[in-house]
């Protein structure tokens, strides 16, 4: 008896999945159609009408952690890579600009110029991001540049400069010199980016 009562339950749980994945066809009083189903066994089920059902259940602490920290992170993509993908544009124009150049006078010109652009255009929106959004910033410009944040200003602005925000981000619980590594640590980053890529119609 109780085989035969785990037999009908099975059997009406994959009729109410079949349900789901055509779509929920529903009659004007809001039932859901279940078409006509034969079991292994060779049992008919017949065509019929049913209430919609609301499954409801509750989450593990480990599983709402989790969902809360795919939504920040994939909410801090959102937010910071139309910031990495602009920048990323000036930085790798200033570094071909730089190219061949040795006049110190005309290097500092250079980056001054493209600084002063950066700045305009995102200096009231990156200060007022977490220090969560970016950490995750940073990950993005390197995807976009090739080389850390450290590396950059190190290049733009001198060793010492670059040293000097290596101890602000320390300060702040960041890395200048982390890494972006999108088929290791950073896998779901990418992910992420590659999902607001296609959202919005970016080309690479």
């Amino acid at each position: 008896m109780r085989v035969k009562f785990l037999h009908i339950i099975g059997i009406f749980c994959f009729l109410l999945l079949h349900a789901n994945l055509n779509a929920q066809q529903k009659n004007g009083s809001g039932k859901v159609r279940i078409p006509a189903f034969v079991t292994p066994k060779g049992d008919t089920i017949p065509e019929t009408w049913l209430e919609p059902v609301d499954v409801k259940g509750k989450r593990s602490a480990q599983q709402k952690n989790y969902w809360a920290n795919w939504t920040r992170l994939r909410n801090a993509v959102y937010v910071t890579y139309p910031y990495a993908l602009t920048a990323g544009v000036i930085i790798n124009d200033v570094s071909a600009q730089l190219k061949g150049i040795t006049d110190p006078k005309k290097r500092r010109q250079i980056i001054k110029l493209r600084e002063k652009e950066l700045k305009r255009d995102f200096a009231d929106k990156v200060t007022s991001l977490s220090v969560f959004q970016g950490k995750i910033l940073m990950k993005l410009i390197h995807r976009e540049t090739g080389d850390n944040c450290y590396e950059i200003i190190k290049e733009f602005k001198g060793g010492f400069n670059a040293g000097l925000w290596q101890t602000v981000a320390f300060l702040f619980g960041s890395n200048l010199k982390q890494p972006y590594d999108p088929k290791g640590e950073d896998k779901e980053i990418e992910k992420f980016v590659q999902e607001v890529r296609k959202l919005y119609g970016y080309r690479s």
